[in-house]
């Protein structure tokens, strides 16, 4: 009964952005415009890469999924955060702010994974060339992003479930601007031992084991292209690899100061965390899209296309 009523009556208070109110209206018009520029940019790199029959291959594919995961990403946070700036209310429902977990965690190890499978679409592109293509089939590349999704799925469920069992006082205040699994383990009103070492170990393998799949990757990657004679080959194919690079350092960057460096429960903690949650969760898809044209000439070449409306939807391998 007791968790019966705490379903259907309960409710959090988010400590928001900023507790200032002359700085509400700016953080509202900067986050909208961060949002929008996200999504239309994410979603401007999947309709190049459809419609370009020139980006029709493993890589881009991989690209395509990281933008899609990325407007979905963004879109769990943000928009209940503009709403609770607009509406000047804090509160968010128990199932709501499961609900919001859920996904943030689904979509969040979504993009980690797949920064480990696109290392390995480049491992296998550098390292083993002339079978590049038969490992790297369409089918291969659906399967490797369906496991992807069907991992991110059980680690979510499992986080999501044991968060589930914990009880919680009334009004009690979430130290960010979302519903995150640490903030809500240190507002519990009973034990979270269970919860701790889940998120230490399983939560610590959802990151470690991705960057050292990535680290081994380049390693390799590295080895194979210092072996090849000309500079200019060099040069090339380290290209291929730059835009990926960037991405892994800025994800994993804001994802170890987010979630890997201790915080005290201080008013000046609560403000590092919000920001470097908003590093992590708002900032870092809002420049994936610009890295990945900005540094690549057929990225940016389909997107000149688009802007001409010569664009066709047929994908082939």
């Amino acid at each position: 009964m007791a968790r019966e009523n705490q379903t259907s009556t309960f409710e959090f208070l988010l400590w928001g952005l900023s507790e200032q109110p002359q700085q509400q209206r700016f953080l509202f018009l900067i986050f909208l415009w961060m949002y929008l520029v996200t999504v239309a940019g994410n979603l401007l790199i999947v309709l190049a890469i459809v419609t370009d029959t020139r980006l029709h291959t493993p890589m881009y594919f991989f690209l395509a999924s990281l933008s899609c995961d990325d407007v979905l990403f963004t879109s769990t946070t943000v928009p209940k955060a503009l709403v609770n700036i607009h509406s000047q209310s804090r509160t968010i429902s128990y199932a709501g702010c499961l609900a919001q977990l859920y996904f943030f965690l689904t979509f969040g190890d979504m993009d980690i994974f797949l920064l480990a499978t696109m290392a390995y679409d480049r491992f296998v592109a550098i390292c083993h060339p002339l079978h590049y293509t038969m490992i790297m089939s369409l089918r291969r590349c659906s399967l490797l992003v369906a496991a992807c999704w069907t991992l991110t799925n059980v680690v979510a469920m499992t986080h999501t479930f044991l968060i589930f069992r914990l009880s919680f006082c009334s009004k009690k205040v979430i130290p960010d601007f979302f519903c995150d699994l640490g903030p809500l383990m240190k507002i519990a009103c009973s034990e979270t031992r269970i919860n701790e070492l889940v998120l230490l170990y399983l939560g610590g393998a959802v990151i470690l084991i991705p960057f050292l799949l990535i680290l081994v990757s380049y390693i390799r990657i590295v080895s194979a292209i210092l072996r090849v004679p000309s500079a200019q080959g060099r040069r090339k194919a380290f290209s291929t690899c730059g835009s990926h690079l960037a991405v892994v350092a800025l994800c994993f960057g804001t994802v170890i100061k987010a979630y890997l460096c201790p915080s005290s429960s201080s008013s000046n903690s609560v403000v590092e965390d919000t920001a470097a949650a908003v590093m992590y969760t708002v900032v870092t898809p809002l420049l994936n899209p610009f890295i990945y044209s900005l540094r690549n000439k057929d990225m940016k070449g389909a997107l000149v296309r688009i802007l001409r409306g010569k664009v066709s939807f047929s994908w082939g391998q």
